[in-house]
């Protein structure tokens, strides 16, 4: 006997789709693409999307002209990356090639971060802050104000070629170009002084390779994001297949609770006439309808689920007019499924009963499992939260304490070493100052150990000592040779350091060398 009296479903509006993506019914790999047309969905989490959207795009278009004052002798741009000078620049931070492990650092955090959150809540990166999903996003509103929500863009592509056809079709796809336009202009700009090589764009005198990056950014954001869409995520993007193994049964993840929304019934009040048992599901294919992968989410668990959620917002819609509880299709872990879906079907003996999870006046009745946010803080989740804030701290702690004044020596290799007339050794080194701050400053060059010797500096002049002093070029490598020479004394030391120093203290670095000799092992 079912219990519970469901609302007169005759008011929800009902779609007429099929899932072009259905687990039931999987075209070949190689089938002719059928297009999808989702529906625009209302609700908190499309809000969300929204927000995410504008953000997103609000950093990658905006952050090049964002200006950062370094001093006389460094870009202002906040965010640069130099190749010419290979420097990487974020706000007060300057990154030197020699430094590459700090990107490598945020490499791995990146991946740590992404089997963070797919750990917790699935393919929440997929749904909300993907470049793809974004731009697809994007496309879609254009696609939207001028041809319409969903029927009137089936009407239109079903229609036979006409003016009204050819003018709408050459709006949207000339829009989209100048979105793919925009998006490969933007790139650019991180790689120059915007506002400099923007007037260079538009007076034809940047280089070919802005141009060439510009067209080639333009034909993939206008290929992935408005002709191919969901092809990419399915057929493209490998994290699909990989999300399996980071997801376990208390992950959540965007669900159908079939254990109160079969069976499903389009009649009600038929069906409880008849004595049948009937859930909250009316059939009406809204989450279909605005699913922009083309899946039916009652189907369960799919490979091309990107976890946008934009289901739930339809399926609470209907839930709304029903009356009756959302969550119908909800964020929901397995662990919390499977148990419900065992009380609705007595262990899995029978088929599901809504008496079974209902009280006489509709409420779920008290072993009903609801998501509980305490679940999300999980030994698993924890040690990824944690890896990843350690990396994250650590490589804070050593930008705050790094060095930004470096010494790189190369000897030379021919000849190693060189007998002067007088009996003394000499050897020659190239001595790279590495000095790693937008001003220039004068640096002691020191010569520590191996006594008696002494160097010359070949950009000095003649003069030999064991310390001299060199200006250091602001945020560059001054280069300089540096012979070092020894009478013969019958010492067997053969190592001794350069040191460099700022004048004021403020920065040191060392370096130990080697002094070859005749019979030295080589």
């Amino acid at each position: 006997m079912n219990l519970y009296t469901a609302p007169d479903p005759n008011d929800v509006e009902r779609v007429n789709v099929e899932p072009v993506n259905a687990r039931r019914n999987r075209q070949p790999l190689y089938a002719p693409r059928k297009k999808i047309f989702p529906k625009r969905a209302e609700g908190p989490f499309r809000r969300f999307k929204w927000i995410v959207m504008l953000i997103t795009l609000g950093i990658y278009y905006l952050a090049p002209w964002i200006r950062w004052d370094r001093g006389p002798f460094a870009p202002d741009q906040a965010i640069l990356i130099d190749l010419s000078s290979r420097r990487f620049f974020f706000f007060f931070i300057e990154i030197w090639p020699q430094e590459f492990y700090y990107v490598a650092g945020l490499l791995v955090m990146a991946g740590f971060g992404l089997f963070l959150v797919t750990s917790a809540v699935g393919r929440a990166w997929c749904g909300y802050a993907c470049p793809q999903t974004v731009w697809v996003d994007l496309f879609l509103v254009v696609e939207r104000a001028i041809e319409g929500d969903r029927n009137a863009r089936m009407k239109l592509d079903a229609a036979p070629f006409s003016f009204e056809k050819l003018r709408k079709r050459v709006i949207k796809h000339s829009i989209w170009l100048l979105i793919g336009i925009a998006t490969g202009g933007a790139w650019i700009f991180y790689f120059a002084d915007a506002p400099t090589l923007a007037v260079s764009l538009f007076t034809g005198a940047a280089p070919a390779v802005a141009y060439a990056t510009v067209a080639i950014l333009t034909g993939t954001t206008y290929v992935l994001g408005g002709l191919m869409r969901e092809q990419v995520c399915t057929y493209m993007c490998p994290w699909p297949r990989i999300q399996g193994a980071m997801l376990d049964e208390n992950s959540l993840v965007v669900t159908y609770n079939d254990w109160r929304g079969e069976q499903r019934s389009r009649h009600a009040k038929k069906a409880q006439a008849q004595g049948l048992p009937i859930g909250d599901c009316v059939d009406c294919n809204a989450c279909v309808a605005v699913c922009p992968m083309g899946i039916d989410i009652r189907d369960g668990q799919q490979m091309e689920c990107i976890t946008c959620a934009l289901c739930i917002d339809a399926c609470d819609g209907v839930m709304d007019k029903l009356g009756k509880p959302r969550g119908l299709i909800a964020y929901a872990t397995l662990s919390e499924y499977s148990s419900n879906m065992s009380l609705a079907t007595d262990g899995g003996t029978t088929p599901i009963q809504p008496s079974r999870v209902r009280n006489e006046d509709g409420s779920f009745v008290s072993p009903i499992r609801h998501f509980d946010w305490r679940i999300i803080f999980r030994p698993r989740i924890v040690f990824y939260a944690v890896v990843w804030a350690l990396i994250g701290i650590a490589m804070v702690v050593h930008l705050a304490f790094r060095g930004r004044l470096e010494l790189n020596v190369v000897h030379d290799r021919n000849p190693q070493y060189v007998l002067e007339s007088d009996g003394s050794i000499r050897n020659g080194y190239t001595l790279r100052v590495l000095n790693m701050v937008p001003t220039p400053r004068d640096v002691n060059i020191t010569l520590v150990g191996l006594e008696g010797a002494t160097m010359r500096i070949s950009e000095l002049g003649k003069e030999d000592g064991r310390s001299f002093t060199v200006h250091a070029e602001p945020d560059a490598a001054t280069t300089l040779k540096v012979f070092v020479t020894r009478k013969p004394d019958g010492a067997e030391i053969n190592e001794f350091l350069f040191v460099i120093e700022d004048t004021d203290r403020s920065g040191r670095a060392t370096y130990r060398a080697a002094f070859n000799a005749p019979g030295d092992v080589k």
